[in-house]
């Protein structure tokens, strides 16, 4: 690295267009207020957990059904269900996404009307709705009803990431790939879709989060959930009625699935940047070369 790329590189920042580089004054400022909104948090925190202690939620009692391998089965049994239909719906979702982004990316325009207007009817129908009309009217079990409700409604937001993934990509590279005789099909698989999953990555593990989180409607189809399997537990009379224990222990487990869901996606991406077939191909550099034949370079 030669020394003036070097202190380049370890230049202060210069001015910015869309706004003024903080002075000493103003960064000062701004770290008074991280420290009055971390103690303004912390407070908030410690008056909701004295709350709990005064109110007998951390009692032994109310925490001693979460010892018993009953209980522990059965939330076990839930969590397995929950991780069951997101899976299901996960991957149906990402399939059927696909499939109406070609739809609205097709240059047939009936194709194009159709794709368009089956994203926007599922996108606009509320999930619970598309869900109990599965389930009631057409008498389907929970977990396909609870599955095919989930995979309407995010497959419908993800043709839409899908394809504005595909049009962030520059038309340049849509065109040279044209230009080198590549059919549509090839355009899409090869050049566009690759280019565009480094920006869709985090729009889509987003969606996922969210038909995770959205398993635990099942719940009010009668699906044996996590969820449902907390509630068992939580109106037990047996058990002195655990309400804020349940919800402490399921709530927990779904921000673990969800911070896993984030790290999967961050390992992801960190493989695509790793992948050689994304890195740039070294060029030699350019040479002499003879002007006429049988002369000297």
């Amino acid at each position: 690295m030669s020394p003036r790329f070097r202190s380049r590189r370890h230049a202060p920042p210069g001015p910015s267009a869309l706004y003024d580089i903080p002075g000493p004054r103003a960064r000062t400022r701004h770290l008074l207020y991280g420290v009055l909104t971390t103690l303004a948090l912390a407070a908030l925190v410690a008056w909701v957990v004295q709350l709990l202690v005064v109110t007998g939620q951390f009692a032994f009692v109310k925490w001693r059904p979460f010892g018993y391998a009953g209980i522990q089965e059965l939330l076990l049994r839930g969590l397995g269900n929950t991780l069951k239909a997101f899976a299901l719906a996960a991957v149906l979702s990402l399939a059927l996404g696909g499939l109406l982004a070609a739809g609205r990316l097709s240059e047939h325009r009936p194709v194009r009307w159709a794709g368009t207007l089956l994203v926007e009817f599922f996108r606009a129908m509320p999930v619970l709705v598309m869900i109990f009309f599965v389930f009631v009217a057409l008498e389907v079990q929970p977990l396909p009803a609870l599955v095919t409700g989930l995979t309407l409604y995010n497959g419908s937001v993800l043709a839409e990431v899908f394809r504005s993934g595909v049009l962030f990509v520059d038309r340049g590279q849509r065109e040279a790939a044209y230009a080198l005789g590549m059919r549509k099909t090839q355009v899409m698989v090869y050049v566009l879709v690759p280019q565009a999953v480094r920006a869709m990555l985090p729009a889509i593990i987003s969606q996922l989060v969210v038909a995770l989180k959205d398993t635990s409607l099942g719940y009010l189809i009668t699906y044996e959930e996590f969820l449902h399997a907390g509630r068992l537990i939580a109106i037990n009379m047996d058990y002195t009625m655990p309400f804020i224990p349940v919800v402490i222990v399921i709530s927990t487990v779904y921000i673990g699935l969800c911070m896993l869901l984030s790290w999967f996606a961050n390992w992801v991406a960190r493989r695509e940047r790793g992948n050689v077939k994304n890195e740039a191909v070294p060029v030699a550099p350019a040479e002499a070369a003879p002007t006429m034949p049988g002369a000297e370079p």
